[in-house]
């Protein structure tokens, strides 16, 4: 790896994380030694970068830092672009539409000779065949997440039984051929997670819930709550 590019990578593995991260741990990710990694992290304060940290008690990148966008790798463009593929194959339509458009703006972005990574990538992500439709408005089921707002949700089992609700949504997780609405459901006390196609209706309501979005957010990642939908 060329020394301009092990830079950049440094900055890149100190952005990603809020934690410290020793010069072991970095020189393992890049595969090279930690004395390397000391004399390119002076390198980069001699720069200017916002740096802090010392050997010994490990790294982290200040908040504000930016570098100029869309500087891109090859695995990097190829990682976006199989990801906007999955998009378009299993999300719903506005999401799939905005994934085309993603995957045309870096096309026009990047240099020309890294515009083969979008156009002819190397990996492929495989559509879903007849897959599930939301019987629900994902653009506003997304706003009102984004929000912290409550949903009224009529929804119907997969016995044909229909309950109605009071949710606050949390997150939809994209599954392979269904996806799944987890939130706070008011009736049962607990968090649920609601196939979005079998939902009936939903009202988005004004009311925000009473906690913090990321407190709720927070709690349901404890319980990893994309278990199988339920009606009780």
């Amino acid at each position: 790896m060329r020394r301009a590019d092990r830079l950049f990578q440094i900055i890149q593995v100190l952005r990603r994380t809020r934690k410290p991260l020793t010069a072991d741990a970095i020189a393992a990710e890049l595969e090279t030694s930690k004395r390397t990694i000391y004399r390119d992290i002076a390198t980069l304060m001699g720069q200017r970068i916002p740096i802090r940290g010392e050997a010994g008690m490990g790294y982290i990148l200040e908040s504000g830092f930016d570098m100029p966008p869309l500087m891109l790798t090859p695995d990097e463009i190829e990682a976006a672009v199989l990801g906007a593929q999955w998009v378009m194959g299993h999300a719903d339509p506005a999401l799939a539409t905005a994934a085309k458009d993603l995957i045309a703006k870096i096309a026009d972005t990047v240099p020309e000779k890294l515009r083969p990574f979008v156009l002819e990538p190397a990996s492929r992500a495989r559509p879903v065949v007849d897959g599930a439709v939301d019987a629900l408005d994902m653009v506003q089921m997304r706003a009102h997440i984004h929000a912290g707002k409550k949903v009224r949700l009529r929804y119907r089992d997969e016995s044909g039984r229909d309950s109605e609700r009071i949710i606050w949504p949390v997150a939809v997780g994209y599954l392979e051929a269904v996806r799944l609405l987890a939130a706070w459901c008011e009736l049962r006390n607990d968090f649920r997670s609601f196939r979005t196609d079998r939902a009936v209706a939903a009202d988005y309501l004004d009311e925000k819930y009473p906690e913090r979005r990321e407190v709720l957010r927070s709690r349901w990642r404890k319980t990893l709550a994309w278990e199988p939908p339920t009606d009780t």
